[in-house]
């Protein structure tokens, strides 16, 4: 299965950064990192088939799919940035295709997004099931609410989301079948099996007030990845590159620079 992957690339030095959004988003979510980041790296943003400009994303591809179409796009090695959904594709890329990420950085990830009979620390599927339906009949309604609730109160909070309002929004929506085979991964994927055989250097990041994916399971990747730490942001929600954007990009600059 052949999956088209749309890209952009900003800076010329330094190590190289592959930033790779969440469900339902498209690379430009980062947009407002990226004059401080292209100054030290060179940054690639990417858009996940079916999101974006990308292709679409067939109902049942598999997520390994999804990585090996970025790893292939990309064709260097470089530091992979995964957030949320962008965090599971990540972590099947340092899986099957380790030769193409030399450092992991997870952002508000986990190895499971949907509740199950062993796995308390995830939100119910009838919840994931619930915002897919809201994305999909009010598109750019949802992602705002959804994205101002990240963001939190105040003069500050209000200017970033215009800004980030500006970035996301200048890219038509996925069409509602590539929304639905993303929210299929996030209900059907579980990596914790595979942890302990990914043999890179991650650093987790991880709001503390994030409901979309609870601490406890940030916890548990840093306590089953062979090579993690976690940087917890007590106040941040599920996005803390965005409502915490000094912390996150200290605690970045700090891993990325630093041999493991």
């Amino acid at each position: 299965m052949s999956l088209s992957v749309y890209r952009e690339a900003y800076g010329r030095g330094g190590p190289r950064l592959l930033l790779v959004h969440g469900w339902g988003l498209h690379g430009g979510v980062w947009l407002p990192l990226i004059d401080e980041l292209s100054q030290r790296y060179q940054v690639t943003l990417v858009d996940l088939p079916g999101h974006g400009r990308s292709g679409s994303l067939p109902p049942g591809a598999a997520l390994e799919a999804l990585a090996q179409a970025v790893a292939e796009a990309v064709a260097t090695p470089a530091i992979w940035v995964g957030w949320s959904l962008g965090g599971l594709v990540a972590l099947a890329a340092a899986r099957r295709w380790p030769e193409a990420v030399t450092k992991l950085v997870l952002i508000g990830a986990t190895p499971r997004f949907a509740q199950g009979p062993d796995w308390d620390c995830a939100m119910p599927a009838a919840t994931l099931e619930q915002f897919g339906r809201e994305l999909t009949a009010d598109f750019e309604r949802t992602l705002i609410r959804f994205l101002s609730l990240q963001l939190g109160a105040g003069e500050g909070a209000r200017v970033s989301l215009r800004e980030l309002r500006k970035h996301v929004l200048r890219v038509p929506p996925p069409d509602a079948a590539g929304l639905q085979a993303g929210l299929r991964l996030l209900r059907e994927t579980d990596l914790r099996a595979l942890l302990p055989s990914i043999m890179r250097p991650v650093q987790l990041v991880h709001g503390g007030k994030d409901r979309l994916v609870p601490p406890p399971a940030a916890r548990y990747l840093a306590a089953h990845l062979p090579d993690a730490r976690l940087a917890l942001i007590p106040d941040a929600g599920h996005a803390p590159f965005l409502s915490h954007r000094r912390q996150f990009l200290e605690t970045l600059t700090h891993f990325c620079e630093t041999e493991s």
